[in-house]
């Protein structure tokens, strides 16, 4: 990592990172990391879960927008676009800060996160065919009523926000060699990764993408914004049009961005709920389904795989659940003995 050129994009620091695990702390917990025998027995390595199923909204998001809020002047409302769990979590903010809220999904959107946005007391729009067209929408109506808009990908407070579950990974856990971060907006990865780099820099960094939503992955080959068209069951990892700050940190902090089929990422919800006892939605399952595509690279080392979330419909479970996993119980356990 360049540090001159962390500074000069305006990336998450380690010590903003620091000063936002402390906002946190009165509001949110320390998030469950923990050793999966049978994924390290699969893998042959030494594999480890983040979990960030269990927060209030059962997703990461809670933790940016919770800082950004926190960090706002003046704040009389708050605005944003999502595909459902960064609503969550501006609304859930919103709601312990005694303030309105106002959250724009695309029209086409995860009913489980529609259903828990609206249950925390947000106002719900419904605009557009994808979360671009939805930013557009949030935006303008956050000007018009002199509301606070949440940009995640632009948000730095966002980003150091999500960076404290690296934080607490690299503070845990010692000699981490590689990290696999599901990715959407990359605000995350950015963040997460920041905080990684900076306690333990020889961690590699690797960001997973829906390949149905492969903007992000396509831009940091490319180095340059990549616009790509959405196909993905992963609304989660859904971005078409890459943020600027997002995609900065991307490729100042990632090691490497890579693509996981919509079919991999059901396969792997089947195999963290056999194998880890965690429900977690498509984007959540990411992380072990690009963990799998390089388990050659990785076996012999020490692995975290972040699991984002866990918002998903009953439709994709099912589905998830009657498909075949990574790999099987039995497979596993005489794995790597």
């Amino acid at each position: 990592m360049d540090t001159a050129t962390q500074d000069k994009l305006e990336l998450p620091s380690l010590a903003g990172i620091e000063r936002a695990h402390e906002q946190l702390a009165p509001y949110m917990d320390d998030t469950p990391l923990v050793r999966c025998e049978l994924l390290s027995r699969a893998l042959e390595a030494d594999v480890w879960i983040k979990n960030e199923t269990v927060t209030p909204i059962a997703s990461f998001k809670l933790r940016g927008a919770l800082t950004h809020l926190l960090r706002a002047k003046d704040l009389r409302g708050a605005v944003t676009s999502s595909t459902g769990n960064h609503g969550q979590g501006v609304a859930y903010g919103a709601r312990m800060l005694n303030v309105p809220s106002h959250i724009f999904l695309p029209e086409v959107n995860n009913p489980v996160k529609r259903a828990m946005i609206r249950a925390f007391g947000a106002t719900l729009h419904e605009v557009g065919i994808d979360i671009d067209a939805a930013k557009e929408a949030a935006r303008n109506f956050a000007v018009e009523n002199d509301m606070e808009f949440i940009d995640d990908g632009e948000s730095l407070d966002m980003m150091e926000g999500a960076g404290t579950t690296g934080l607490e990974c690299a503070r845990k856990l010692d000699n981490i060699d590689w990290f696999f971060v599901p990715m959407g907006a990359a605000t995350l990865f950015t963040g997460a990764a920041a905080a990684v780099k900076a306690l333990q820099p020889d961690c590699k960094c690797v960001a997973v993408q829906a390949k149905g939503a492969p903007a992000m992955v396509e831009s940091f080959h490319a180095r340059k914004s990549v616009q790509a068209a959405i196909d993905t069951v992963a609304d989660g990892l859904a971005c078409r049009i890459p943020a600027e700050r997002a995609l900065q940190g991307l490729i100042a902090l990632g090691d490497d961005a890579m693509t996981v089929s919509d079919d991999a990422m059901l396969a792997a919800i089947r195999t963290i709920a056999e194998c880890a006892h965690v429900l977690v939605e498509p984007a959540g399952a990411a992380a072990l389904a690009g963990a799998w595509q390089r388990r050659d690279a990785i076996r012999g080392k020490r692995v975290v795989l972040l699991l984002t979330g866990a918002n998903l419909p009953r439709d994709v479970l099912q589905k998830a659940l009657a498909g075949e996993p990574l790999f099987t119980l039995e497979e596993a356990a005489v794995a790597g003995g």
